[in-house]
Parts: structure tokens; sequence; C-alpha cells
């Protein structure tokens, strides 16, 4: 008889239990042993510029604590400084921990459109059934945390710091956390202070942002959505946060002369404090600004829910409490709109197709 040969089998790797990396050579250390460590410890962490400290491709299950201060090189290029991926992974910030990613050595008042190139500090890209939990972050260059093909992503008690960026204005375009393509995607008690949105969701499903607080910034968006490459959103609730000292409380914005889809959005329980332009802002022109296109009934707005909205002489005198601007009363349909009190701007005067739930844009 022929000699029968067992199949081979796959090389089992063992990982270390834990594994500690600190310094300048930190990063490439950690990147290197991403598949290696159960527990990944960086300590203090100095990460050379131009360079991303890349923990994108961590076995499953490993667990990654940020001790100490973790700051990042200067340089001018896209980044991202930070990447985290992978399955059931978990990320915890220690007590006294944060991350510095040296924003004022960029900031110059243009953002990402134009003078320096910055680079984007945190993309969570690829992360399933996974936990961020108490990490600090501070002073980016611009957006901070960039979520994207996240399914089963929960976020706890994160905190983004660009308060240093209000002086002289020149933080710019420095969004907290930016949501496309995702599903199951959960935030809850987060503190952002930045100079653009708080949490924008460009596309995605079943996402929520609970228990936070946005100051400085640009409120609560939805979109834009329009000209990407998924353009729905679906199902997401925006519940008991406060949004205050910023442009705007709550914001849609759908791109004239594009299609997709806003489905199921819940605004409740929104305390709005010192508002400078709009209240609420629920647009289907927007066009490389608010209110700047047609509006049009490509991305139907349905299913909108606002409610318990707490805003009483919240709006600056010159800015705006209430604005609908619908295509057509087919293309805002389904809302319900209770409990809304948001005054002390004044009334926008080019409404239009306002759904009779709302009344007046007042």
């Amino acid at each position: 008889m022929p000699e029968i040969t067992a199949p081979p089998t796959a090389a089992v790797v063992k990982r270390a239990t834990s594994c500690t990396f600190s310094g300048s050579n930190g990063a490439a250390s950690a990147s290197a042993s991403q598949k290696k460590c159960a527990t990944m410890v960086l300590s203090g962490i100095t990460v050379p510029s131009g360079t991303t400290l890349n923990l994108k491709n961590l076995a499953d299950d490993t667990h990654v604590i940020f001790q100490g201060k973790t700051s990042f090189g200067y340089k001018e290029w896209d980044g991202p400084l930070l990447q985290i991926g992978g399955t059931r992974i978990t990320v915890t910030g220690a007590s006294g921990a944060y991350l510095d990613g040296n924003g004022a050595k960029y900031w110059d008042g243009e953002g990402s459109n134009g003078g320096k190139t910055k680079p984007k500090f945190f993309y969570a890209h690829g992360l399933t059934d996974s936990t961020i939990t108490d990490l600090h972050i501070q002073n980016t260059p611009v957006q901070a945390v960039s979520i994207n093909g996240a399914d089963g992503l929960t976020i706890t008690d994160m905190t983004i710091d660009n308060s240093a960026g209000d002086t002289d204005d020149l933080g710019h375009n420095t969004d907290g956390f930016d949501i496309g393509d995702s599903t199951n995607v959960v935030i809850t008690g987060a503190n952002v202070y930045n100079q653009d949105d708080c949490v924008a969701v460009n596309s995605g499903t079943d996402i929520s942002f609970t228990g936070g607080t946005c100051s400085g910034g640009h409120g609560l968006s939805i979109g834009s959505v329009g000209g990407r490459s998924d353009n729905t959103v679906d199902t997401v609730t925006f519940s008991n946060n406060v949004v205050k000292n910023s442009v705007n409380g709550i914001r849609i914005k759908a791109k004239s002369g594009e299609t997709g889809t806003i489905k199921d959005v819940t605004y409740s329980g929104i305390t709005l404090q010192s508002i400078s332009k709009y209240g609420i802002l629920i647009e289907q022109n927007y066009s490389g600004g608010d209110l700047h296109g047609d509006a049009d009934t490509g991305i139907p707005i349905t299913g909108l829910v606002v409610k318990n909205i707490i805003g009483t002489s919240a709006v600056s005198s010159s800015g705006y409490d209430v604005v609908v601007t619908c295509g057509s009363s087919s293309s805002c349909s389904g809302w319900t709109w209770s409990s809304v009190k948001v005054t002390g701007g004044k009334t926008y005067s080019s409404c239009s197709n306002v759904p009779s739930v709302v009344g007046s844009c007042s």
C-alpha cells in the first residue's frame, strides 16, 4: 500500500501574554509585534514624524493599552498618525494617559482646505466586535477619529480636546467622529471640543451617539450625504446630548444634485446652548456649503424624529432657530416633531416644503 501522509497543519504562533513598548522605537516594535502579543502596552510612545503607529492588522482578541503620553513628530503629510483594526479588539486608555497630535504646529486656519498638509489622526477602520474605552485625544491636526468599515464597535468615554485650536481661529476641520460605511456603532459619553462637526454620520446603519457633550464645533450632523460610494444613512440615534458654544446644534445635510437615502434618524433629549448660526438645520440643498444649492428630491429624508429639544434662548439673535429646505413634500415625509423649543434667533424666510408637523420655520 502507498504510504499515507497526514495533511500539513498551519503553524501556530504562540503569543506572549503581555508586551510593553516605549520610546522612539516603540511604534515600529509594536507594529512588528501586533500578531505576537495578547496584550500590548504602549507606554510613553514617541512616534517618529511622517510615520503611522500602525496596528491595523492585530491578531483577534488583542488588548491594546495606552499609558502616559503618546506623541507624534511633526511632518506635513496626509497621515493617519494612528490606525487600529481587527476583530474583538479592546483598546483602553490607562488613567492619566493621552495621545497628543501636535496640532498647534499645523493649525493655520485653513484645515484641510489649504495651507499646510495636515495628517488625519486616528483611523478606526475595519474593527469588528471591538471596544475603545477611556481614550483621551488632544490637538489633532485636522479630523480626529475616522470610523469606516466597522461592524460592532463600542466607544465609551472618549475625550477629543482640540480647544487649543480656538486661539485666533487657527483650528479648522477638526471633526470629532466621522462615520462611514459602518454598522452597529455605539458611542457613549464622548466629550468633544473642536472646530467642526462633533459627529458626522456620512453613511451607515444602526449608529448611536448618546450622553455626549459637544463644544465649539458644528454640532450633531448627518452628512453631507451624496456623492460617495455609499450614500445610505439608516437608523441613527442622537440622544441625551449637550451641544454648546457651537455654530449649529442639529444638522442634516443632503447634497443637491445627488442621490441617496436618509432614513429613520432620531434626535431626542438634546440640549442646545449658545448656538451662533442654526439651532436646527435640515437641508436638501447642501452644495459646498449650507443652503447654497437648489433643494431637490434625490436624497429623501424620511422617518425623521425630532423630540424633546431644549434650546430656549439658545440661538444668537443673528442666527436662525429652525431652517428646513426640502425639494418636495414627499422627499421629507413621515416626520415626528414634538416638544421642540429652540428660540433666540431669527425666522428663516426661504424655507421650502416644510412638513406640517414642524409648523413654520421659527
